[in-house]
């Protein structure tokens, strides 16, 4: 942390805030820590509740033995019990739905707060009321307990699976703080597991999207609409909270863990992402149809590949991927949440590309879309799955997407999510670098009359 954090002074009057934690089947240890954490490092007259919300947990200690625990500590503990397993975005509804706060800080049940970390976040939206801040997330080893600081460096992003990643806070951002690093920075995506949101702000801006299941995609769709719909989010730097950061996560998702996501990705897509969600669905066709027999069904309202208009450097795309035995992915009905961004008056993403997240994944402007075919031999570019620093390869077109999607961009780039081909010496390979923007080894010149 910067030291000038220890220097800065809060107003007196702050909102106050109900602090949301959903659990099941969590350890009473980490979760305890979480709790006392809360309340320990808190000044108590800005703490209104801390409220535990338990999806559906099966472990006895989590029952009457835990109720009987936080009967006895320091701050307002109330327990919220859920008829069945929910899945985090649900069991959050629940428990803001019964908060008092003025504000709502929402954390993972595996947390500890630091000293100092809850007045930042709560003088930041006393000043803007639309500002949704995150805490720097701090790593606590899942092994040894280790507490390692994290960085003020980083800030969230997304790549073209609808993946959250961290990636290098730009130049053009530390410019706006004037090297000033204990002034918020803004974030284009949350990670979404500890966030603080004016309370009636969280219902102005639409809550949680109440159609997604379990939980994954909801911090992406929940930080698109924020900046959309005009407010802003922010990492404020002044803030750390520990986050125990497990290799697997203990529990299941029931429908399976691909559907889940892909489900709730295609919500969020089709609701806020405009032209721009094609990038997700050629390079995930999963996210569009499963093997029947897992979930869903032939009536379900998804889209085929084959009506999806995309560009080639060589030739028009054909997908026949409904085959037999292959169903539409049913992402269930979006029009509410369409009306939401209506009402709202809501940018298109393209503003978001162009004025939140400038050095996205995606290009703002492309020339072409899909495979990269040898028309003659029948065969496509493709990166084998390979990563950054490895040669691309050449593979027979399959028509699915996935390892054989490139973009040709304006910039005359040859680019797949994040990496760009790349040739660093004369004769050399065709390499995947991270694209640089720079043109020169990443510049390809393409003639369709040729």
């Amino acid at each position: 942390m910067d030291l000038r954090c220890k220097t800065k002074v809060y107003p007196d009057e702050l909102p106050n805030t109900s602090v949301v934690i959903v659990f099941h089947n969590e350890a009473w240890s980490t979760l305890l820590r979480t709790v006392y954490s809360v309340i320990n490092r808190s000044p108590h007259y800005l703490l209104s509740e801390v409220i535990l919300v338990d999806d559906a947990s099966e472990r006895d200690f989590l029952k009457l033995t835990l109720e009987n625990y936080v009967k006895n500590l320091e701050v307002p503990v109330k327990i919220i019990r859920m008829e069945e397993r929910s899945g985090l975005i649900r069991a959050r509804l629940r428990g803001a739905a019964a908060s008092k706060g003025q504000v709502i800080t929402f954390l993972d049940a595996h947390c500890e707060c630091t000293l100092g970390w809850l007045e930042p976040l709560l003088a930041r939206i006393k000043e803007d009321r639309k500002t949704v801040v995150c805490p720097i997330i701090d790593v606590i080893s899942d092994d040894t307990f280790e507490y390692m600081a994290g960085s003020d460096m980083t800030y969230g992003g997304f790549n073209w699976k609808l993946n959250f990643r961290w990636y290098p806070v730009p130049q053009r951002e530390m410019d706006r703080r004037k090297g000033d690093r204990t002034l918020p920075v803004r974030t284009p995506t949350m990670a979404g597991g500890l966030f603080s949101i004016d309370r009636n702000y969280f219902e102005e801006i639409g809550t949680y999207d109440a159609g997604m299941d379990i939980w994954g995609g909801e911090n992406l769709e929940m930080s698109f609409r924020i900046w959309q719909c005009g407010g802003s989010l922010e990492i404020v730097t002044c803030s750390h909270v520990g986050h125990v950061f497990r290799k697997a996560t203990p529990y299941t998702f029931p429908g399976g863990t691909g559907h889940v996501i892909n489900k709730n990705n295609r919500r969020l897509a089709e609701v806020w992402m405009d032209e721009f969600k094609d990038f997700f669905y050629i390079i995930s066709p999963a996210a569009l149809r499963q093997v029947a027999g897992d979930t869903g069904d032939e009536s379900s309202n998804g889209v085929e590949l084959n009506q999806i208009p995309l560009k080639l450097c060589t030739m028009n795309i054909h997908f026949s991927m409904l085959k037999k035995g292959v169903v539409k992915v049913d992402y269930g009905d979006v029009s509410v949440r369409k009306t939401l961004r209506e009402n709202l008056k809501c940018k298109p993403f393209s503003w978001y590309l162009e004025n939140i997240y400038p050095d996205s994944q995606i290009p703002r402007r492309y020339y072409s879309l899909g495979e990269i075919r040898n028309v003659e031999t029948n065969q496509c570019l493709d990166n084998m799955g390979r990563k950054e620093n490895e040669k691309v390869g050449i593979f027979n077109c399959h028509g699915m997407g996935g390892n054989q999607v490139f973009s040709y961009t304006a910039d005359k780039e040859i680019r797949t999510d994040d990496l760009c081909l790349d040739v660093s010496r004369l004769n050399g390979p065709v390499i995947m670098l991270k694209c640089h923007h720079m043109r020169g080894n990443q510049l390809w010149e393409y003639d369709a009359e040729v």
